[in-house]
């Protein structure tokens, strides 16, 4: 519990509130494009599951030009 403390919660919550919009942005992105760069299903676990570069990789290497 300690550890909760000693977090600067005042650097997190902007990261976490960034990392939040990327996710819910590229989500929609992948829902409004047709064609990606591979399988739909694949991007939309990266854009959840590799954190704050998830959605980042997905806007440079998933969408189709």
């Amino acid at each position: 519990m300690e550890e909760l403390q000693m977090i600067r919660w005042d650097l997190v919550i902007p990261i976490i509130i960034i990392q939040l919009i990327l996710i819910v942005v590229a989500l929609v992105d992948l829902i409004r494009h047709k064609e990606t760069n591979g399988p739909r299903w694949m991007w939309v676990l990266i854009i959840l599951l590799v954190n704050l570069f998830g959605p980042i990789l997905y806007f440079i290497f998933g969408r189709k030009q």
